[in-house]
């Protein structure tokens, strides 16, 4: 195997882990997963024949690799669960929960612009107390199933 196939792997299972972790909606894409990471492989390569260190090509190639993958609806969906319902339910039920209610609150961050550094602003108390009035009502009208 080559180093630009080894490349290609790595950046690969990288945004792999990534997307199935955060991203549930982006985990099957695989048009999406080959092409960013043939372009991070790219341009670690590029980097690295221009004559950068090695972390900078890394950092070049995450920069790729992650673009607007740094703040993640599910995550946020998930941190409301862990943090606003953990006393009804046990540990282990608490991220299928959180894939069951991602639906349910996707249309709440449609009135938002998601940045990569929107969990930092101060829209992101706004977001997160809606979601978690929207899954409270959820499970007030649905109970927990």
């Amino acid at each position: 195997m080559d180093t630009k196939q080894k490349d290609l792997s790595y950046f690969r299972l990288r945004l792999q882990e990534l997307l199935n972790a955060s991203f549930p909606e982006k985990a099957s894409d695989q048009k999406f997963i080959e092409q960013r990471s043939s372009w991070a492989a790219n341009a670690y390569q590029a980097a690295f024949n221009s004559g950068n260190t090695i972390d900078q090509c890394r950092e070049i190639a995450n920069y790729i690799l992650f673009k607007n993958l740094y703040f993640s609806r599910f995550d946020t969906v998930f941190q409301v669960v862990c943090n606003e319902f953990d006393t009804i339910m046990s540990d282990e039920e608490l991220r299928p929960f959180a894939l069951k209610m991602f639906p349910v609150c996707e249309a709440v961050f449609s009135s938002y612009e998601l940045t990569d550094d929107f969990a930092y602003s101060y829209e992101f108390d706004l977001l997160y107390t809606e979601i978690t009035g929207t899954i409270s009502i959820w499970i007030q009208e649905n109970g927990l199933q």
